[in-house]
């Protein structure tokens, strides 16, 4: 019966850190209503200021690079997201009340893991890019072309819109009560442990190993160089350091969240209001990779940091 009780409970868990049982000890409603107003408000306006003027320049910018295509993509999807903040924020302030209709609900999930994922993703592709510029310098060329970069930046578009599409169901990111939102109802146990699982291998796992791949064999380049300090040497220091500061957002971003949700999951009961906690503030640091990836552009794109300089002289 015990076993029964905790697959019950589990069943309904939602992937953003909330529980659908009633029952008090099951929820961390009172925590959820401090710290996601707080946080969403504070990302809000952090990265509407931050994605919008990184948009602005990259469109001003007139060298058109592979690099900042797929980072000014990245900042529509983060500006898309961060439009969606006052929604969400307004729903905790009202103490968990929703009252903005059942369609607008579902776009509010659908929205938040596309862009994470999106994200992820776009993250990949850069330390792939600056990978090759180091390892691979002189099989560069297709690799970094403009063609190459929209055709890609289509893709990734185009196979999230689609793997997000599941949460749009009203079975899935839907509510049997019209004034709650933001979780994530799932028919059995057995569909959402799947769907995690799925989510968890081909959104995470296999592009953040990417990543360290990329990380780990470009220092291991870097040291057998003998280049000397000249252009190509400054270049290998932006491919470097594109590397680092993804690897950087992404263990900060993304893996506490996935870790404790996958944990959440499993392993969840009712008893365990701290990991609850642990998740809501996980998912916050997730949120807040919308608002700190203009610093990645700022110190990475090609004349991002001229541009803005030039603006700020004017």
């Amino acid at each position: 019966m015990e076993t029964l009780a905790q697959t019950t409970n589990i069943s309904k868990v939602a992937l953003n850190g909330s529980f659908t049982n009633s029952s008090s000890n099951c929820t961390v409603d009172g925590f959820k209503q401090v710290i996601y107003p707080i946080m969403y408000v504070f990302i809000f306006f952090l990265g509407a200021v931050g994605n919008s003027l990184s948009i602005y320049v990259f469109f001003q910018t007139s060298q058109k690079t592979s690099v900042n295509i797929y980072m000014q993509n990245l900042a529509i999807s983060d500006l898309m997201f961060v439009s969606t903040l006052p929604f969400r924020a307004s729903y905790f302030l009202l103490g968990s009340r929703w009252i903005f209709g059942d369609i607008l609900c579902r776009i509010m999930t659908y929205t938040f893991y596309m862009n994470m994922y999106e994200s992820i993703y776009f993250f990949t592709v850069l330390s792939v890019v600056r990978f090759v510029a180091i390892v691979h310098p002189f099989k560069l060329g297709k690799v970094n072309s403009t063609k190459y970069a929209r055709i890609t930046c289509v893709a990734i578009w185009i196979f999230m819109l689609a793997a997000a599409s599941p949460l749009l169901d009203k079975k899935i990111a839907g509510y049997s009560n019209p004034v709650k939102c933001l979780d994530l109802h799932p028919s059995s146990t057995q569909r959402l442990l799947m769907m995690n699982s799925f989510v968890l291998v081909v959104g995470f796992i296999l592009p953040f190993s990417t990543i360290v791949f990329c990380y780990v064999f470009a220092i291991r380049a870097l040291l057998k160089s003998r280049a000397p300090q000249s252009r190509r040497a400054i270049c290998h220091r932006k491919a470097l350091l594109t590397i680092i500061i993804t690897l950087i957002l992404s263990l900060i971003c993304f893996l506490p969240y996935h870790i404790l949700r996958t944990v959440h999951l499993m392993y969840s009961s009712c008893s365990q209001a701290s990991l609850h906690k642990a998740l809501v503030v996980t998912l916050c640091l997730a949120d807040m990779n919308s608002c700190l990836n203009p610093f990645l552009y700022y110190f990475t794109a090609e004349n991002f940091k001229a541009k803005i300089r030039s603006l700020c002289c004017r």
